[in-house]
């Protein structure tokens, strides 16, 4: 397995390794020794599964508060997605900065994104399928989300604002100004 740590602590890129011959190939996307080697030692407790049926749909920025926070394993599995991670741990030196990913069935890519991060992504295909891992359950009483298109975060999605295909939630949610966060995760 190959990874990239990016400058803002928490987040990393992950690449698992494929088997390939002429039948196709073979991956051990999860393994739980593996990953804890590179520091994810969580435990997952859900899988998710979305499909996005046109490009240019953006899902996020999402996020749960404690106690139910969520770390997520996040891949694509059918098309391409511009993947984002914004830090909102107040106190972090990196609060309000982002990270970002393309992940595609083509490069197989993997995103871990510890508590403490929104997580937001915009398909780049159609028909796009995303699954990731979650290390605690859905939980409506703590799930919150930021607006994706916040000035002061400033991310450069592939798609201009006014084009991007939303959910009612996400189009309503606050600036991370206004946002609902919690003082530790």
């Amino acid at each position: 397995m190959n990874l990239a740590r990016f400058d803002i602590a928490g987040p990393v890129l992950i690449e698992p390794r494929r088997f390939a011959d002429s039948r196709g190939f073979f991956s051990e996307v999860w393994k739980a020794s593996s990953h804890a080697e590179i520091g994810i030692t969580r435990s997952f407790v859900q899988d998710n599964h979305s499909l996005s049926r046109l490009k240019g749909t953006v899902r996020g920025l999402h996020f749960q508060r404690p106690p139910t926070a969520q770390g997520k394993l996040v891949r694509c599995v059918r098309g391409a997605i511009f993947d984002v991670a914004v830090d909102i741990r107040p106190g972090s030196p990196s609060f309000g900065r982002f990270i970002t990913a393309e992940l595609s069935a083509e490069n197989w890519l993997q995103l871990w994104i510890p508590p403490g991060f929104a997580h937001g992504l915009c398909t780049l295909t159609e028909d796009t399928e995303v699954l990731y891992k979650v290390d605690a359950p859905y939980d409506p009483a703590t799930d919150s989300a930021i607006r994706f298109d916040d000035p002061a975060i400033a991310i450069p999605w592939p798609v201009a604002p006014g084009q991007a295909l939303l959910s009612d939630k996400d189009r309503a949610a606050p600036l991370l100004a206004e946002a609902a966060l919690p003082e530790a995760w």
